[in-house]
């Protein structure tokens, strides 16, 4: 068997990692903008780059669910205007102070990657 064995992306290749891994964050930072309904926040946090195309609405309202029975989020309905009632989501500040240890371990990682490809430009 030859040993130049080609490497399938999708198993091992670099941008592989769960996706989903930072959709929390990326909730509590959208809702740090402005408190929103979860069909704003689905949109929303694909601007910040760690979901490829529309994220999944069953797994952000899971998330959701999770984060507001974790104190992070608070929600509340709304009925002002026509059309059904729209359950709108807030930060709390735990939800705040969690989202700064996000930014503290992600601004962390990023350093030690720039580190990476510093030393490896370095090394030509």
């Amino acid at each position: 068997m030859s040993t130049n064995k080609k490497r399938k992306k999708k198993d091992h290749g670099p941008g592989t990692g769960r996706q989903e891994r930072y959709i929390q964050p990326s909730i509590l930072l959208g809702l740090k903008a402005k408190p929103s309904y979860g069909y704003e926040i689905i949109h929303s946090i694909q601007d910040f780059g760690f979901i490829e195309g529309e994220a999944p609405p069953g797994m952000i309202y899971r998330h959701l669910r999770q984060l507001e029975a974790d104190d992070l989020v608070r929600s509340e309905w709304v009925t002002e205007g026509s059309g059904p009632a729209k359950r709108m989501y807030s930060l709390t500040v735990e939800g705040e102070e969690f989202l700064l240890a996000w930014i503290e371990h992600m601004q962390h990682q990023a350093d030690k990657i720039n580190r990476f490809v510093r030393k490896y430009q370095q090394i030509g």
